[in-house]
């Protein structure tokens, strides 16, 4: 049978999400787990990929069981032998064979945290992006909005990029604050390699006030790498949610 599993997972001990040869990954936590549970090997497919110390809030992968077991008996069992990582399965659903994680998914969800304060994180050390300047947030989000849309993204693209195309169509690109807590949404059918870390990153340099919204659009108009103002550390990246 195929199951859908939504995951969530604190990024910080692995090399990211796809089974590394020279580290642990989450595909790897979960597919041992799996193995421990079931005495069978596995292989799983997920809504993405994630770079070491990005975070999961909900990501959606599937995998093809042989023995017989119900959806909460997987859940709990992987859940039981995932431990201690810090990775928790929330939900776990029969789905039909056609059911792709990856090519069925129809939009792709990030949210990127930023904590603007001096003082240094104690609870959510690597978990969000301190940035002690003042950041303007409101020019953020005017800036962002020159991103959105269908664009070439050369400039906003890892060089280690295995994409085909750098043609993106950037569905949404919001940057809100509540308090110290500034928070960047990106939404698209997909992304990138780094493509939300570094327009996060250079929406930063705007909110300091060392880009404007022109410095921004030429950046994008660039189609170079060289362009790139800043690429925001992983800390504060999360996939948030897949839709299908």
């Amino acid at each position: 049978m195929r199951f859908k599993l939504t995951i969530e997972f604190d990024g910080r001990p692995f090399m990211g999400w796809q089974r590394q040869p020279h580290g642990p990954s989450v595909q790897s936590a979960i597919e041992d787990a799996a193995a421990t549970m079931l005495g069978e090997t596995v292989t799983l497919h997920a809504a993405g990929r994630t770079d070491a110390g990005v975070h999961g809030r909900a990501m959606v992968a599937h995998v093809d069981i042989a023995r017989d077991v119900t959806p909460f008996r997987l859940m709990e069992g992987l859940n039981a032998c995932l431990r201690p990582n810090p990775v928790a399965i929330l939900d776990c659903a029969i789905v039909p064979d056609d059911f792709h994680a990856r090519f069925s998914c129809v939009a792709r969800h990030y949210e990127y945290l930023i904590v603007n304060r001096r003082p240094p994180l104690t609870f959510e050390n690597g978990l969000a992006w301190r940035l002690p300047a003042s950041l303007d947030a409101d020019a953020m989000h005017e800036a962002a909005q020159q991103l959105v849309g269908r664009h070439d993204f050369t400039t906003f693209r890892s060089i280690h990029c295995q994409a085909d195309s750098p043609l993106r169509t950037l569905d949404r690109l919001d940057v809100v604050r509540e308090g110290d807590r500034i928070s960047v949404k990106a939404s698209a059918r997909s992304f990138l390699h780094h493509q939300v870390r570094s327009m996060v990153g250079c929406l930063s340099l705007v909110g300091r006030g060392k880009w404007s919204v022109a410095d921004l659009k030429a950046a994008l108009d660039a189609r170079d790498r060289t362009a790139l103002g800043l690429n925001a550390p992983p800390d504060g990246l999360y996939f948030i949610r897949a839709d299908y």
